[in-house]
């Protein structure tokens, strides 16, 4: 998938996250701001005083129909000179608790799993050394004479590795036959077939380590460099 559409999709599942749970509130909201009011008509249909005793919050509370609203909504009186006015009240954070904020919390989790997916992917492939060669998850600079993996983190190679791992990586077709890698290596050696196993045998596990290849033997006369 192309960067902007994993920008957007993470931002589609943000804003249908944030969407989803302000229309749960607001259904919410609605409903106690509904309950609240017919409990107060019914309250203040018996209260003929402008002093809210507990016993008129009593009443209130066995008005409300929403449980979860009992003991959290409050009265608060204003004082006016033909009377007095009574309004009921609940708090925000209480609504908010009310309300069903599982769907959100679900599209939630997805936006900020996609997220650290999207920037796991983007770390793994951001670093692309200048003039360097990739192949199978390794990048070998040829100006720092330097392998790296896909995060950019240097691949530490012995001398002997890593002029064998810069002659697969130069080679078209990264096979070298083993009379090729002996006389780059060791040129003054008459038999190096033991130095050479042992050299291929470490650098494998090297390689298969930090990237997508691995070194085949082709009947011990060639290696080649290859993708898993």
């Amino acid at each position: 998938m192309k960067p902007r559409y994993s920008v957007l999709l993470l931002l589609t599942l943000i804003v249908a996250s944030a969407m989803t749970g302000y229309h749960s509130f607001s259904t919410t909201r609605q409903l106690v701001t509904n309950d609240m009011n017919r409990a107060l008509a019914l309250t203040l249909e018996a209260q003929r005083s402008d002093v809210i005793s507990a016993d008129t919050i009593r009443v209130f509370n066995s008005h409300l129909q929403l449980e979860k609203l009992r003991g959290k909504a409050v009265l608060a009186v204003e004082t006016r000179p033909q009377g007095f006015q009574c309004h009921a009240k609940c708090s925000a954070a209480t609504i908010f608790s009310m309300s069903d904020q599982r769907p959100a919390a679900v599209l939630w989790t997805m936006a900020v799993l996609w997220g650290f997916f999207c920037l796991h992917r983007r770390r793994k492939t951001a670093f692309q050394p200048v003039g360097a060669k990739h192949f199978g998850g390794l990048s070998f600079s040829e100006s720092d004479q330097r392998f790296f993996d896909a995060r950019g983190e240097h691949v530490k190679l012995t001398p002997m590795q890593q002029q064998l791992m810069e002659m697969f990586f130069r080679s078209p077709s990264h096979l070298l036959t083993k009379a090729e890698i002996c006389d780059a290596l060791w040129p003054r050696k008459d038999d190096a077939s033991e130095t050479l196993y042992s050299l291929i045998r470490r650098l494998k596990t090297v390689v298969e380590a930090r990237s997508d290849l691995k070194i085949e033997s082709e009947r011990g006369r060639a290696y080649e460099l290859k993708i898993k």
